[in-house]
């Protein structure tokens, strides 16, 4: 059964101002449409941010603790709805239902977190050099954040964005990916309806990439948003830090990655061939956190990809309902984008992990695939083995199911192999040394580090981003991200009843700096 959805500005649903209808299909069963949709333009963008600039100042008046409970009943409304959203997540964008299920638990999470944060968005008092005065600071909402994600986690990673800028008294246009329409209609209305928020202070706005963007444009150049919050690929969060830029803005991007995972000659190799299964093929290798490459010591190197080409093709691929790996591709433009990346596979590789490559059809097969593979979108794995660092497989981000794997001869080069693509968001090292452990987080340039565990899995109270070509180093999630949706104010309060003047009118003691003690 499809739904028909639309944007929503105010509270009322907006009809698509191009008058031509898209439909959202499931990409593991591609006959089946999840959703038709009346997409916006650039002014229903618009339109959305001038209804949360009026609704922004009543909402931020809201008291914080208030604000907090509402985040409290969003994360009781979520969790009574879990199993009807993952079910939806897994039919719009193939992902595995318990995955889909581990990415409901992870709004909750987050309300858990924040709806305390309600009341400890603290300042300080703190002390003034002078007498009869005190200085203070104060945490205040920016005032109207846009939020633009993508569809890989078409509602856990919103959630990042949208529960603290709402916590902190913002209002809020969000933009969900297109080809995730109907999960963030139901997040829409699991937070407006499970939050009870005012209309107007988080508006939903249902349009294409470049729609988006020039809405964004238009309004940023009107003064109607003052933060911008982006998750997607790093060459158009390049775009947006441009154009916020412009405006004297710095944006929240949280963009791509080619994560690394060091195996020491210490390692154990199934734990480690086990995260590689899972971070490299999980939501089939379509995260901003999955495993890029895998960086072995030569000296376990065979041993490794032996058993990570045994563990991948005994890997089950297919419909997401069932107790899959992985299931298909999100949409079929990242089976096309994924087809390039196979391209760059070089005479010099060694390709394992399947029994063939490329899309998964009933003439191109995989062995035990669970379900009908020319129902969907679906691919075989491929681990890559043989890689070298000029490679485009090794300095780029291959959003799918394919992991690289090249050797080192020292942690140093481990370290530098690492760190040469120029991405910055997640790593691991798999290894039973200390010195290991800290000598890796000093040196890699990731915002995130591993040890013993997958490049792939965020908790809600610690602070997630990256460096690089990942990031330009804003933090999401814990008590981090209030940075992202505040500004600090300060105060200073005279009431000596005269004017005193900073460094100037300050009271000195005078030391004795010429005395000794008698011997």
């Amino acid at each position: 059964m499809s739904r028909n959805i639309t944007s929503i500005i105010a509270g009322t649903p907006v009809e698509g101002a191009t008058g031509v209808r898209i439909t959202s299909t499931n990409p593991a069963r591609t006959s089946e449409i999840v959703a038709d949709v009346s997409p916006g333009d650039a002014s229903t963008f618009v339109a959305a941010a001038q209804a949360a600039r009026r609704a922004q100042p009543a909402w931020a008046d809201v008291p914080a603790p208030v604000r907090g409970r509402a985040i409290a009943h969003i994360g009781r409304v979520v969790e009574a709805n879990a199993e009807s959203l993952a079910k939806l997540v897994t039919r719009e964008i193939g992902k595995p239902y318990a995955e889909a299920l581990g990415e409901v638990r992870e709004i909750v999470d987050t309300c858990d977190f924040f709806l305390g944060e309600g009341r400890r968005l603290y300042g300080q008092t703190v002390p003034s050099e002078m007498p009869d005065k005190q200085l203070f600071t104060f945490r205040n909402p920016v005032g109207v954040v846009s939020v633009i994600t993508a569809g890989n986690f078409p509602v856990a990673v919103p959630s990042w964005y949208l529960i603290p800028a709402l916590l902190c008294g913002n209002a809020v246009v969000w933009k969900p990916a297109d080809y995730s329409p109907a999960c963030g209609a139901a997040l829409f209305d699991l937070l407006v309806r499970g939050g009870g928020l005012p209309d107007g202070v988080l508006n939903l706005v249902l349009a294409d990439g470049e729609t988006t963007f020039a809405g964004l444009e238009r309004a940023l150049e009107e003064g109607l948003v003052d933060k911008v919050g982006f998750t997607g690929s790093s060459t158009v969060g390049s775009r947006i830090g441009e154009l916020t830029g412009r405006h004297l803005q710095s944006a929240c991007l949280e963009l791509g990655g080619k994560n690394p995972m060091v195996v020491t000659p210490s390692a154990g190799l199934d734990l480690a061939v086990e995260a590689a299964l899972f971070s490299g093929f999980g939501t089939a290798g379509q995260r901003c956190t999955s495993l890029g490459t895998v960086i072995v010591h030569e000296s376990v190197h065979d041993d490794f990809i032996a058993r990570f080409d045994k563990a991948t093709r005994q890997a089950t691929i297919g419909d997401p309902f069932s107790n899959v790996v992985f299931g298909p591709m999100l949409d079929e433009k990242f089976a096309r984008r994924f087809e390039d990346f196979l391209g760059w596979i070089q005479p010099h590789h060694s390709v394992l992990g399947s029994t063939a490559i490329g899309r998964i059809t009933a003439a191109n097969p995989r062995e035990g695939f669970a379900g009908d593979p020319d129902a969907g979108i679906f691919y075989h794995p491929t681990n890559v083995d043989g890689v070298r660092e000029d490679d485009a497989i090794f300095l780029n981000e291959t959003f799918g199911p394919l992991v690289a794997v090249t050797t080192y001869r020292d942690l140093g080069e481990a370290i530098r192999l690492a760190n040469v693509p120029g991405y910055g968001l997640s790593s691991s090292i798999y290894t039973s040394e200390p010195a290991e452990v800290f000598a890796f987080r000093r040196s890699i340039s990731a915002g995130m580090v591993s040890v013993n565990n997958s490049t792939s899995g965020a908790e809600a109270h610690l602070p997630f981003g990256g460096n690089g070509k990942s990031g330009n180093g804003s933090r999401q999630s814990g008590m981090w991200v209030l940075d992202q949706f505040t500004r600090w104010q300060s105060m200073n309060w005279d009431y000596s009843g005269r004017l005193q003047k900073a460094q100037m009118d300050v009271t000195e003691l005078t030391p004795d700096e010429s005395f000794r003690l008698a011997d």
